[in-house]
């Protein structure tokens, strides 16, 4: 996270991941606005793209071809990606509250985070029903329908509820893509039964009679019961019951009927509509407050009221980035009106599909060919990044700022002396650090909240104390997790010794900004840490704040372990016979290398963080319980650094079986396509340390045991009678990548101490 040269000055906060937003990142990310950052808060990392759901859902389209990856378009973009959940607005400080994480500060705020199905009115809807949205939710149904009617030996029974153009699609596309599944185990496709129910009169209501004539055509063509009028109003398990009182049987019951705001705006301060859609003006931003804008599907023009199709979230992206950039330069605003008719290309799951435009219509294979071409081509802007220049000089800011600011900022920019003069300001400090609540210890007698220059500790009676440190830079964007695997990187060594953490000391870098900006990176990342250090029973007791270009942060950890002789865990003791154990997966080296260059999916840094934020405590608690011999975690020198750190105070040799390794998502698709660490070459030179190293350096996973490990699983050596019985209760504990990697063999002839199984 560096500064670039220019401080923080304003903060954009981007609430969702809709179609107007991915805009608004694209747009911000080919021309950035200087002193401007922006953070971006979405549950899920991969957004989809509405208009190809079907198409998916089909068949003809993969996930990754529908889905525009979120969090590398938000570091295309400069922006910060939290993959967090807002569930509240607090209008007067201007905070984004979260799930499970401290509320995130604004100075403009965008909400564009689409609409969910209403069932809260029918009664078993929400308990029974699989509502079409959010897609990410439904998604997961879909694939375990999919599963359920592969093994299903009977007729399978399917209800669609809506009938506007959603439903229609959805029902269409799920139809085609079962039918060719069966049709591919040998089984006779009619052993599907589709019902599609809506309360209008008619399908499509909002499209021209040749259109609705059209669909009517295709669904009965295809077997599709259609119920018109046939409002539901009771689902239970396995049945639905209109108000016409008919009642129908369905194994799975999917809801695409009329859309409805999240609930938690209810409660934001901002005006709704009936619906619950947040009320805007055209210029985007809220009736209720001026600094908060709205956009797609949970935007409700008031002047210009439409359907909600994804057309207009599509077209309010580029004015509202542009009214996004204004508002924060103290310009003023443009208007948007939108048109008054769209085009809607409605497929038949099929690859055929519909046009329709006013009193307009018209079909065809080459139709489903034009929407094609139309939806890769608008995919292609956000999944064909082009190469940006990072390192341009700092330019100045056209952001506007009071007195105050504008002298805070000239400070942060002003060249700094050495020493106390790049501390961060006591007032800034105390108020972040004041909101943060440490464990408590009888054996901390001064600690974080205490005036005193220093922490004081006791060691207790019978106890040696253990010592350790580290300190690294931020690889991720979102300075709370970065907190949490700063802290569980730093807590390794600790449990890797089979010690009980008890105090931690901080030394932060934070980049110059406003000092509300410094105020809020340095509690969202305390927070994190002091999470990770409360959980260990770790008390953070003080640190060291400065200022720097890039954002790190490192701990002094003490622990605790019984003076009375009672072995360790260390790196030396490993014995002949022993099996080796490794508690989490590697490639988190490879993968944010990647991740730097843009060329990492966000799943797979996704399932790296969970990871890395995953401590070692219990794990090796469970190690030490089935004897475990030696025993370190892994860091920056790979796993094969560390394995030789072993071996040698050991007098041992090692057996290292590739394909028994647990690897992260991805790692291997980096790895092979050459992006390595920084430190992967001074980790080369341990090759030498490989009995058969020429034998397996084409291996795909050979260059993994060289890649360093941020808070990386834990390495032990583990009586052989007794490995099975451990690796069954780390699983338990929640380390589910844990395996047996090797063993340890008697010390050869020869200089190399590690021979690689390749098979």
């Amino acid at each position: 996270m560096k500064s670039m040269g220019q401080p923080v000055l304003r903060d954009i906060i981007l609430v969702g991941g809709g179609h107007s937003h991915v805009a608004v990142l694209r747009r911000f990310g080919m021309h950035p606005l200087p002193g401007v950052r922006l953070t971006v808060i979405c549950r899920d990392t991969h957004t989809p793209y509405s208009g190809m759901l079907p198409g998916y859902i089909a068949g003809h389209y993969s996930y990754d071809e529908v889905h525009i990856d979120l969090a590398r378009l938000a570091q295309f973009a400069g922006a910060r990606f939290f993959r967090a959940e807002a569930v509240g607005l607090d209008l007067g400080a201007g905070r984004v509250r979260c799930r499970d994480r401290p509320p995130v500060p604004y100075d403009r705020l965008s909400v564009n985070i689409g609409s969910t199905p209403q069932m809260t009115n029918v009664a078993g809807a929400a308990e029974y029903a699989v509502p079409v949205k959010p897609i990410n939710g439904f998604d997961a149904r879909w694939r375990l329908l999919l599963d359920r009617v592969r093994k299903h030996a009977g007729i399978t029974r399917i209800a669609v509820v809506g009938g506007g153009a959603g439903g229609v699609e959805l029902t269409l596309a799920m139809q085609y893509r079962l039918r060719n599944e069966l049709r591919g185990l040998g089984r006779d496709p009619d052993d599907l039964s589709f019902r599609l129910l809506t309360s209008d009169a008619d399908i499509l209501p909002t499209h021209n009679a040749s259109v609705r004539r059209a669909f009517r055509r295709v669904l009965a063509a295809r077997g599709v019961v259609l119920h018109c009028d046939a409002e539901v109003v009771d689902v239970s398990a396995a049945r639905l019951r209109t108000a016409g009182g008919e009642t129908l049987d369905a194994d799975e019951i999917v809801w695409v009927t009329h859309a409805a705001g999240a609930p938690w705006l209810r409660e934001s301060g901002l005006a709704l509509d009936a619906d619950g859609f947040i009320q805007v003006t055209d210029t985007l931003q809220t009736v209720t407050d001026s600094n908060v804008f709205a956009a797609g599907d949970i935007a409700s023009m008031i002047e210009y009221p439409r359907e909600k199709a994804g057309v207009f979230a599509v077209r309010q992206g580029p004015p509202l980035a542009e009214n996004l950039r204004r508002a924060v330069e103290g310009r003023a605003l443009k208007a948007y009106r939108p048109q008054s008719r769209w085009l809607a290309l409605i497929s038949t799951g099929d690859r055929f599909a519909v046009a329709s435009r006013g009193a307009i219509g018209f079909e065809g294979a080459w139709v489903w060919r034009w929407k094609d071409w139309i939806d890769r081509r608008f995919m292609a802007k956000f999944n064909q990044l082009p190469a940006m220049e990072h390192d341009a000089p700092a330019a100045s800011s056209p952001v506007k700022l009071d007195r105050e600011e504008a002298a805070q900022a000239v400070s942060a920019i002003a060249m700094r002396c050495g020493g106390c003069g790049a501390k961060v300001g006591a007032t800034v400090l105390s108020r972040a650090l004041g909101a943060l609540h440490p464990v408590e210890r009888d054996d901390v007698l001064i600690g974080l909240h205490a005036p005193d220059d220093a922490a004081v500790v006791r060691v207790p009676k019978g106890k040696a104390m253990v010592h350790t440190v580290d300190f690294f830079r931020a690889i991720v964007d979102d300075p709370y997790l970065f907190g949490k695997v700063a802290a569980n990187h730093a807590l390794g060594d600790i449990f890797a010794m089979g010690a009980e953490a008890q105090s931690a000391t901080a030394i932060v870098t934070v980049p110059p900004g406003l000092e509300s900006k410094v105020e809020d990176v340095l509690l969202q990342m305390m927070s994190g840490a002091v999470e990770v250090f409360n959980d260990a029973g770790c008390a953070l007791v003080g640190g060291h704040t400065g200022e720097g270009e890039e954002l790190a942060l490192g701990f002094a950890v003490n622990g605790l372990v019984d003076a009375d002789g009672t072995p360790l865990m260390r790196k030396s003791g490993m014995r002949p016979g022993d099996a080796l154990i490794l508690t989490k997966p590697i490639g988190t080296g490879t993968l944010f290398a990647a991740h730097a260059r843009l060329e990492a999916r966000g799943r797979w840094i996704d399932a790296a963080l969970v990871s890395m934020c995953q401590s070692n405590r219990l794990a090796a608690r469970c190690l030490r319980e089935h004897g475990a011999t030696a025993c370190t975690d892994l860091t920056g020198f790979g796993l094969l650094g560390h394995l030789v750190e072993m071996t040698r105070p050991s007098g041992v040799d090692a057996e290292l079986k590739l394909s028994a390794l647990p690897v992260l998502e991805g790692a291997e698709e980096t790895s092979a396509a050459g992006i390595l660490s920084s430190l992967q070459p001074a980790n080369l030179r341990l090759r030498r340390a490989l009995r058969n190293q020429q034998d397996a350096v084409r291996h795909p996973r050979y260059p993994l045991i060289f890649d360093p490990q941020t808070a990386g699983g834990l390495l032990a050596s583990i009586p052989a009678d007794r490995a099975d019985a451990c690796l069954r209760v780390l699983r338990e504990l929640g380390y589910m990548h844990a395996a047996v990697i090797g063993r340890v063999l008697n010390q050869g002839d020869a200089l190399a101490p590690v021979f690689l199984v390749l098979e």
